[in-house]
């Protein structure tokens, strides 16, 4: 007697099945065309801050007073500013600016948010207790106030960006530690690691080997957005005159033209370009974010 079914061999979900998480989060990010654009688009992005003022290497920073406020032309593709400066040039230097200011805190944000994290959520209790009485106390800094407060204290005792990558790092961590406990807090319950502590693994190989790589996931989302919001602080604080030094380009300094009403109405070449490379910048980051956010959840199907 011949029995039918109607199992189809080689199927796309008997296919999903067969992959690892890491390969099918790939391929499903790979499948969403807008995180996959603004992935290309934040490559290319930089790219241009790395090579860019290699190419162009025009002096940005001497001051051409024979070349003030011109309009973009073919010699200046986009005008120069209030000092004769090419805009384009500085543009090209301070996409290099903003962005190492924003790769570099969300690294050390990232990584002291997950070490605080990591130790909080294992070994629960009074640790636990005192690392998170500690988050909450920088958490409810209003952050704004004491980055201009400690940026101006630090101005002269460190050098240029990195004044600003340090106190926004020191301030910034607090969000990040607390989604690392929670999830360590429900990984540490499960079978395996229940296993591992009863065989004698130390504390710290525990959270380096089983419990960090179970987690990655919503550290590296967690990532992508909080690299958004740090180019946008470091913007808004260059804006008000709190960020990095006058003299170093970046997108937030460039903007800080726009605060002459002669220049917002009149001369838009020079804040335009710095303003909409922030905007498509930021917002390649956050569908790239969202796009991970999508394809490192287990329970979609898209």
């Amino acid at each position: 007697m011949e029995v039918v079914t109607n199992t189809k061999v080689g199927s796309p979900k008997e296919a999903n099945k067969s992959l690892s998480p890491w390969a099918l989060a790939r391929k499903k990010f790979v499948k969403n065309k807008l995180a996959m654009i603004s992935l290309v688009f934040l490559t290319l992005v930089i790219l241009t801050a790395i090579f860019g003022p290699m190419i162009n290497k025009q002096d940005i920073v001497r001051v051409d007073f024979m070349n003030i406020n011109k309009e973009p032309s073919a010699e200046n593709w986009l005008g120069t500013d209030t000092n004769g400066r090419d805009v384009f040039a500085r543009m090209l230097y301070g996409a290099r600016t903003s962005l190492m200011i924003g790769l570099s805190c969300t690294f050390f944000i990232t990584l002291i948010g997950t070490i605080v994290g990591s130790i909080a959520g294992y070994n629960g209790g009074k640790i636990d207790q005192l690392l998170m009485r500690f988050t909450d106390f920088v958490l409810v800094f209003p952050f704004m106030v004491f980055v201009i407060v400690l940026n101006t204290i630090l101005v002269g005792k460190v050098s240029g960006a990195w004044t600003l990558i340090i106190v926004m790092s020191l301030l910034s961590w607090g969000g990040v530690a607390r989604i690392v406990r929670s999830r360590i807090l429900a990984e540490k319950e499960n079978e395996y690691i229940l296993a591992a502590k009863s065989i004698g693994t130390r504390p710290s190989k525990i959270i380096m080997k089983h419990l960090l790589p179970n987690v990655s996931s919503t550290i590296i989302v967690q990532a992508t957005l909080i690299l958004a919001v740090m180019i946008v602080a470091e913007s808004g604080l260059s804006f008000l005159g709190f960020g990095v030094p006058a003299n170093t380009p970046s997108w937030g300094n460039m903007l800080a033209e726009a605060r002459d009403s002669d220049v917002l109405r009149n001369k838009v070449w020079m804040w335009v370009p710095p303003a909409t490379a922030i905007t498509l910048t930021i917002l390649s980051i956050n569908f790239i974010g969202e796009g991970l956010k999508d394809a490192l959840n287990p329970k979609s199907n898209r």
